[in-house]
């Protein structure tokens, strides 16, 4: 799970943590997640979202983020194989913690007079302990945050910080999608085609001979997709739209 790292709790990662203003990119979960991460002296993260709708059995996990790293590539799997099911069918009854022991550890993350507020998962399954903090914000907005690792030890206090940044994580994440889907929406194939083309490099004159249009309205399409994907300037607008995936 790689190198063990250390709870910060000094005054540059303070406990409570500020929201931060809306992300441009899941990359920007990144840092909050390591903090995160950090604070549980955990050695790796995931994110599992529900993909699917109704019953559980006709829904799945889905891995959206993690930093398990390409040595231990199939953790993701394992702990899918091992607890998917379970965490399906838990987060439409409960929004507890969850928590397991690995194959080396005695003891499952958490105080033991925490254990009433927590589910306890069948231990010595998976290699590596964990915890899994279920976020239910709808029908698309249903998931998990794991922190994985080896002794795992977090105080009570701990694991409800870590379970509300859980939600703001998700939350983020929700509306990140949300907002890809606008942009989609909203831009139209013309928009779009002058983006490529401009993030290919050409110049309005190029674009307007390769697409049969004027100059002028090759520069009014990118204008406007400049202007519905919030950006100050064209260079901006054709770095968003391949972050979000619209161009490549």
């Amino acid at each position: 799970m790689g190198h063990p790292s250390s709870r910060v709790m000094n005054g540059a990662d303070p406990l409570r943590m500020v929201r931060v203003n809306r992300i441009s990119s899941r990359s920007d979960l990144f840092p909050r997640l390591i903090a995160m991460q950090k604070l549980a002296d955990a050695q790796g993260f995931a994110i599992y979202r529900v993909s699917g709708s109704g019953l559980p059995a006709k829904q799945r996990l889905v891995c959206e983020l993690e930093n398990w790293g390409s040595s231990n590539a199939g953790f993701g799997k394992a702990f899918t194989d091992a607890y998917g099911d379970i965490l399906l069918d838990h987060i439409e009854k409960s929004l507890l913690p969850l928590s397991w022991a690995g194959a080396h550890d005695r003891a499952a993350p958490g105080p033991a007079d925490f254990a009433p507020f927590m589910t306890r998962l069948r231990d010595g399954i998976l290699p590596f302990s964990g915890l899994a903090f279920p976020v239910r914000l709808g029908a698309v907005g249903n998931g998990f945050i794991l922190f994985t690792g080896d002794d795992i030890d977090p105080s009570s206090d701990m694991i409800v910080e870590l379970h509300g940044r859980c939600c703001h994580i998700m939350m983020d994440l929700l509306s990140l999608d949300e907002r890809r889907t606008a942009a989609a929406e909203a831009l139209s194939e013309r928009e779009i085609a002058c983006l490529q083309l401009a993030g290919d490099g050409r110049i309005s004159e190029e674009i307007a001979e390769k697409l049969g249009l004027s100059v002028h309205t090759v520069n009014a399409y990118l204008g406007s997709a400049t202007i519905k994907l919030d950006s100050v300037n064209r260079i901006q607008a054709i770095a968003k739209a391949i972050r979000l995936g619209y161009i490549s």
